[in-house]
């Protein structure tokens, strides 16, 4: 007899986000990008238009942090910050290429009324911190530094759970793992496997048992790299078996194509800060 699917439901973000205005790939500093390759900043605009475009369908509340000259990477707003209950902890790049873009994203923060906690540490946001339930997934081995993971310890109330990358084409957490549901006693992700060093997978495994384990297809063409409201996950439009995947779970797969994007190693997620309320004020709203 199949087990019933759960019974999913959509809980609109609020994210933060920054028009690729002056996308391209000038420089490489991951294993995506290749300076020899044409890009096509108006490509480009037209995907990520597209991208806010179904996040506001689906009753997202939309913020736009205005994109600077000469910061081709600030369109990938997961990098700039970490921004959970209530507080936003600023990200320090790791490369010197982007390290402008913490600043004007601390300064977004402080102007939102956030509390603001400046690094110390070098980290990349919401790039490796990932929230799930009442822990933070931590991912280190290229960007953010294990002395993030406790100076970030040192300031919420949760738990933060260190994760190791070893693929250089899977450098942040979020292009590796997705979170599904992020609702307390309910948590459901999607990750790959082979992204992790054995001792994170024991520690993912140990966590979701039933965690959706994704093609090395599919997480090719960044269909980790995904949002979702706890219905819908916002995800690659070619990841068809993920697709698949997630309906199989009861999850309404959204397919958007950032294909101009990837050529940065970016998608959807890298394209999308959540920006959460302090808990006591997700509570009254409830």
């Amino acid at each position: 007899m199949t087990a019933p699917l759960p019974e999913r439901a959509a809980t609109p973000l609020s994210v933060l986000m920054c028009r690729p205005t002056y996308f391209t790939v000038s420089y490489a500093i991951n294993a995506w990008m290749d300076p020899s390759t044409p890009t096509d900043t108006a490509r480009a605009i037209r995907q990520w238009e597209q991208l806010v475009a179904t996040y506001r369908s689906l009753g997202f509340d939309v913020s736009l942090i205005e994109p600077l000259p000469g910061l081709p990477d600030m369109v990938f707003a997961a990098n700039g910050g970490l921004v959970v209950d209530g507080l936003a902890y600023t990200a320090s790049f790791a490369h010197p290429q982007r390290q402008p873009e913490g600043p004007a994203y601390a300064e977004w923060f402080a102007g939102a009324g956030l509390d603001v906690a400046h690094a110390s540490a070098v980290n990349e946001g919401e790039g490796d911190f990932l929230v799930v339930g009442d822990a933070i997934l931590s991912g280190t081995g290229f960007r953010s530094t294990e002395d993030s993971h406790a100076e970030l310890a040192s300031l919420v109330d949760r738990e933060v759970v260190p994760l190791t990358l070893v693929r250089d084409d899977y450098y942040h957490l979020d292009t590796a793992l997705a979170v599904l549901d992020a609702t307390p006693g309910q948590e459901e992700i999607a990750y790959l496997p082979s992204a992790f060093d054995q001792d994170s997978l024991e520690v993912l495994r140990g966590r979701y048992p039933h965690a959706i384990e994704a093609s090395e297809e599919d997480a090719a063409v960044f269909a980790l790299n995904a949002v979702s409201d706890g219905l819908h996950v916002v995800t690659a439009a070619d990841a068809t078996l993920f697709h698949a995947q997630l309906a199989a779970r009861g999850f309404v797969p959204v397919g958007v194509d950032l294909s101009e994007l990837l050529l940065a190693g970016g998608g959807v997620k890298c394209c999308t800060l959540e920006v959460r309320r302090p808990r006591e004020a997700a509570e009254r709203a409830a």
